[in-house]
């Protein structure tokens, strides 16, 4: 998200996720046998310790972790995934694109697009709103957890294309392929992170200036979210931290 309502999204992300953490735990263990099956070393795969990280973030247990890398490479049984993506707008023209990682495609199909109807929307052709997004690395770190000077030449020498403040904290931006290098450097220096993941950001967004709207769109994105085939959901809105704190209310 851009400007002001980058960390109010943030918070409402993280606190549905600590309220569901026995499902982020089974939706990143997914992603872990996805990126095992290219090998379950992460010094040697890149997309594995990209997600390894994510879910260190949210305390995932490393047993956990350890049996989706087994499943993964096949030392244990396990079902066969397939990442699909879907497009939408919410009301308003609030571009959505949903992350989806199942064992049966025409059963995340059916539920998602009932999610999608019950909100009053419908998929959109593909492609059509995932133009308008990039793939970035993102790390959050809180303003106290750093000085801004000693963490810029920590990032930016780790190969980070940008950082930036406020006042309440920092947001470092990396290409997907620097995203690791730079984790790994923010990790090092023992920098706590609020979020760092690997994202489709929107290169343009949306303003929302209506509570109402605003409920409308958390509770379409929330009821995507608690769907277990569902991974991640982006979307382009902008919204103030006074409205997103009105809107949690």
């Amino acid at each position: 998200m851009s400007g002001h309502s980058k960390w109010a999204t943030i918070k409402h992300k993280k606190g549905a996720a600590d309220a569901k953490r026995g499902k982020m735990f089974s939706k990143l263990a997914k992603e872990i046998m996805i990126a095992a099956k290219s090998g379950g070393d992460p010094s040697m795969n890149p997309s594995l310790r990209t997600i390894i990280q994510k879910a260190k973030s949210i305390n995932m247990p490393n047993d956990n972790i350890e049996k989706a890398i087994k499943k993964g490479t096949g030392e244990l049984a396990s079902e066969a995934y397939e990442e699909i993506t879907y497009e939408g707008y919410a009301a308003g023209g609030i571009g959505l694109v949903v992350n989806v990682l199942t064992d049966n495609k025409n059963r995340a199909a059916a539920e998602v697009g009932h999610i999608f109807k019950r909100n009053g929307s419908e998929f959109a052709t593909r492609g059509s709103v995932s133009r308008n997004f990039e793939r970035r690395g993102q790390i959050i770190i809180e303003k106290a957890a750093a000085e801004e000077d000693a963490l810029m030449e920590i990032v930016l020498e780790a190969g980070a294309d940008d950082m930036t403040s406020d006042d309440d904290g920092y947001e470092v931006l990396t290409s997907p392929s620097a995203y690791q290098d730079v984790a790994s450097a923010i990790e090092a220096a023992g920098i706590a992170t609020v979020s760092s993941e690997v994202v489709y950001l929107p290169m343009v967004t949306k303003e929302v200036t209506e509570l109402q709207k605003v409920k409308q769109l958390l509770k379409f994105i929330d009821a995507l979210e608690d769907n277990d085939d569902v991974q991640n959901v982006y979307h382009d809105a902008d919204i103030s931290d006074e409205l997103m704190a009105q809107a949690e209310e």
